[in-house]
């Protein structure tokens, strides 16, 4: 009997890197290229054509207090209403806060913001914007 000759198996190919998780960016890279422009869709599909964000760094709004951090601040309705999500260290899974304001007035309160999750994902960022302005009935149909 011949001998059959067994085509040789060749090996598995090697699995392309997996590329970074978004929120694995450097934090402005991330705020500035995927929560703003997600936070803007997200907000424009909630009944908010005029949201108008920026990614600033400025001084918490406290009487006395001169230590700055990074901040979203949105405003819509031509700047009668304004929210901050305040990044209190540079990353996005370290302390936030949050605070709101009507008619150009400062905030009253600032707030935390995400203090129980573990993981913070760019989805959870947003959801938790949505609820925290759902919270204060400033989205459509509320």
């Amino acid at each position: 009997m011949a001998e059959e000759t067994k085509p040789q198996a060749k090996p598995p190919a090697a699995k392309p890197p997996k590329p970074p998780a978004l929120e694995e960016k450097p934090f402005a890279e991330f705020i500035e290229q995927n929560f703003l422009k997600e936070l803007e869709q997200a907000l424009k599909a909630k009944g908010i054509p005029d949201i108008k964000l920026k990614f600033t760094k400025e001084n918490l709004p406290l009487e006395g207090n001169t230590d700055s951090c990074w901040q979203v601040k949105g405003n819509f309705l031509q700047g009668q209403r304004q929210f901050n999500l305040y990044f209190l260290e540079e990353k996005i899974s370290g302390k936030k806060a949050f605070s709101y304001a009507n008619n150009g007035s400062q905030p009253s309160t600032i707030e935390s913001f995400m203090i129980d999750e573990r993981k913070v994902t760019l989805e959870l960022m947003i959801l938790y914007t949505l609820q925290r302005l759902n919270g204060q009935k400033w989205l459509q149909g509320n």
